[in-house]
């Protein structure tokens, strides 16, 4: 039996492969190994436990990979090397802890048929899983049925996944992967040359298993606020969110159509102002009502 051509190139640069983060990146990688048809996968760096990880799990694994002085991996090297060697129509940057499934390259499929040049993004769902999920066994079933529906909504400033056509972008600033900014500067850039940024969220979500950031100095606060994403954000601009996933340009619908989207980021604003002044000073006598669960969740969903 022939084996399927692969429309997409994922590309990672794990952490170390330690303790529960050491879980939840296998269980994202054997995710993407479960996918049809099945990607070709690289993972890119000398971390721990990666090239024992890469070999088990039948990906590829890439030692060589520009860094800065602080020993981070730069987005600019990381996608010259995948255009000089991707064969597949797609090439998809996504961070190590993000579980993907299938409806999520049906999606990206559907937006390639539309557009000849765009960037996919999607909004987070984040679970909360200290334990392997065996994906070629049962495990797809036991996330989507005991896990997934626990979830909550990720905020829109929250971007771990982009797909794009690898020659989407060719003039990339010296930014550093894995902090703050240099995700919202992929958006920025696809904006201000016009190029469609598709929130496929409607019908697949970038599935974060959540974490600690012990490996980054200052854990997450360093993340976003350190030297390194100072920098970051220099060359985004200097301005913290002004591009985030309320500026998606189109999304993708259950019925495969894809739309403009518009006000997003003024709807946003106004569903913030309304929790502010009417959902929050009544959230005490809601609570004792027992009105207060359906607000929250309903809030929680509102960036879908």
């Amino acid at each position: 039996m022939t084996t399927p051509t692969p429309t997409l190139t994922i590309l990672a640069v794990p952490k170390a492969f330690h303790g529960h983060i050491g879980v939840i990146q296998r269980n994202a990688i054997a995710s993407w190994t479960n996918l049809r048809p099945r990607p070709e996968i690289r993972l890119y760096g000398t971390e721990d436990g990666m090239a024992e990880a890469a070999a088990s799990l039948g990906v590829c694994h890439e030692t060589e990979i520009a860094r800065n002085e602080f020993g981070t991996p730069m987005l600019d090297d990381l996608l010259t090397r995948a255009r000089e060697f991707t064969q597949t129509p797609l090439l998809c940057y996504v961070n190590g802890d993000i579980i993907l499934l299938q409806e999520f390259l049906d999606a990206m499929t559907a937006v390639h048929k539309k557009f000849r040049q765009f960037l996919g993004v999607a909004y987070r769902l984040n679970i909360g899983l200290d334990e392997p999920i065996d994906f070629a066994n049962s495990g797809e079933e036991k996330l989507r049925r005991e896990i997934l529906p626990k979830g909550a909504a990720g905020n829109p400033t929250a971007i771990d996944l982009f797909v794009f056509p690898p020659n989407t972008y060719v003039n990339v600033p010296a930014l550093v992967l894995g902090r703050a900014w240099f995700d919202q500067w992929l958006i920025k850039d696809a904006r201000a040359r016009k190029v469609p940024v598709v929130d496929i969220t409607r019908v697949a979500r970038a599935i974060h298993q959540n974490h600690e950031y012990l490996h980054i100095d200052g854990g997450q606060q360093g993340a976003y606020w350190g030297e390194e994403a100072r920098r970051n954000l220099a060359i985004y601009g200097g301005v913290p969110h002004t591009h985030t996933l309320l500026d998606a340009s189109h999304e993708l619908l259950e019925d495969g159509r894809i739309r403009p989207v518009h006000f997003r980021r003024e709807s946003a604003a106004v569903r913030r102002l309304f929790w502010k002044a009417f959902v929050q000073p009544t959230m005490g006598i809601r609570r004792k009502l027992g009105f207060s669960r359906s607000v929250v969740k309903k809030d929680s969903t509102a960036n879908a």
